[in-house]
């Protein structure tokens, strides 16, 4: 694809939109793409669904990510930088990027289920609001993701875990990746909570893995908790590490990663906020320390 089919700034991603939006498809049709697994079996992967679930907020800023311009940026720092495999995201900002010539060659994961607002009434009714599984097919992408909360006491959750079912079953029937990141969760006083205690965490991947007509195209998205050795004895499954929102020092969290990652079933990280906003702010260096924990442990 010529260069001059890419959009050269933000305004002129905004131009395309309005006057050509069928570029969008002729972009995905045309786009270099890559197999999922990288010759040595590890896999760096950036996230970027949050803002789809009106999650903004990082280390405590509420609208750490409400800068649509920021956010890009970041995020095309991100995904360029040596070891990067590519990202995970929602159509909004995976169309953007298509359009500014920065999803080439790239995995790419789509996001699924982001009905599940961040703070709402609603907020465990994980429905697919996203991309579908004919969407993910259509746009030529390596597979898609999805969050399966599951409250005990909420008698919803049974949807979530229907949903998810048949997008497991379908990405399988089309060769795809399906990516499932699951959670027991609960309210306290009216806030949603995922446990990540090490028996939460491993009830949640075996109800996880076992959703679907297949298995074979499944792989697991977990948070890295305490005794992750004893977590990840509970799947055959390839999983990947998420970020999560970040609290403590970029040091301890690294620490985390490293230890886990060298855990078998674990092949790589699939991390966001934590990547994107780094407390100094040097995104170039937290992408690059987390590549090298994961080329570390191939």
């Amino acid at each position: 694809m010529a260069r001059s089919a890419f959009a050269d700034s933000l305004a002129e991603v905004t131009e395309i939109r309005a006057r050509e939006p069928g570029r969008v498809a002729a972009l995905l049709a045309a786009r270099r793409k890559r197999a999922t697994l990288p010759a040595d079996g590890r896999l760096m992967l950036v996230a970027c669904d949050h803002p789809a679930r009106g999650a903004l907020a990082v280390r405590g800023r509420a609208d750490a990510m409400a800068d649509r311009a920021d956010m890009l940026a970041r995020l095309r720092t991100a995904i360029d930088r040596p070891g990067v495999d590519g990202l995970l995201a929602t159509a909004d900002v995976l169309e953007d990027l298509l359009l500014l010539g920065a999803l080439e060659d790239k995995v790419v994961v789509a996001s699924m289920n982001r009905g599940g607002l961040a703070g709402s009434a609603f907020e465990l009714d994980d429905r697919m609001t996203a991309y579908d599984v004919q969407g993910t097919i259509d746009a030529g992408f390596n597979g898609a993701k999805m969050l399966l909360r599951v409250d005990l006491d909420d008698a919803a959750s049974v949807t979530t875990l229907e949903s998810c079912a048949r997008a497991i079953t379908d990405l399988s029937r089309a060769g795809l990746l399906a990516m499932v990141e699951p959670f027991l969760s609960r309210r306290v006083d009216g806030k949603v909570v995922n446990d990540l205690s090490p028996d939460a965490v491993i009830r949640a991947v075996h109800i996880a893995q076992g959703l679907g007509a297949s298995s074979a195209y499944t792989w697991m998205k977990l948070p890295v908790v305490k005794d992750m050795a004893r977590v990840m004895t509970a799947t055959t499954l390839p999983t990947l590490l998420l970020g999560g929102d970040p609290t403590g020092h970029p040091d301890e969290t690294y620490a985390e990663w490293a230890k886990a990652l060298a855990l078998p079933s674990v092949r790589g990280l699939v991390v966001g906020r934590a990547l994107l906003y780094p407390p100094d702010d040097d995104v170039v260096a937290a992408v690059d320390t987390a590549v090298s924990l994961v080329r570390a442990a191939a």
